[in-house]
């Protein structure tokens, strides 16, 4: 009987562990979603575009794909074209 008694408590206690650990895991994780995003600054190609229909607050000239990094105003009005013309 003692050494069901002591293997039943080393269960109870090694899940007692995991449970905390679990539970740690899931407080980090948690709190990572309320980090402060990382930002980075706008290189001068966009800067170049920010007065142009279309850039407003707060965004700015949006462009996630980064289609307009190295463009030039060409390059721009012809995506704008593109754009308006297929929606």
């Amino acid at each position: 009987d003692d050494v069901i008694i002591h293997d039943h408590r080393s269960f109870i206690n090694f899940f007692s562990i995991m449970m905390k650990l679990a539970a740690f895991a899931a407080l980090m994780g948690s709190a990572a979603a309320f980090a402060p995003a990382q930002t980075g600054k706008a290189s001068t190609a966009l800067n170049a575009f920010e007065s142009e229909l279309g850039a407003q607050p707060p965004l700015g000239f949006f462009d996630p794909l980064g289609l307009l990094d190295d463009a030039d105003q060409d390059r721009f009005d012809r995506l704008r074209y593109v754009e308006i013309k297929h929606g």
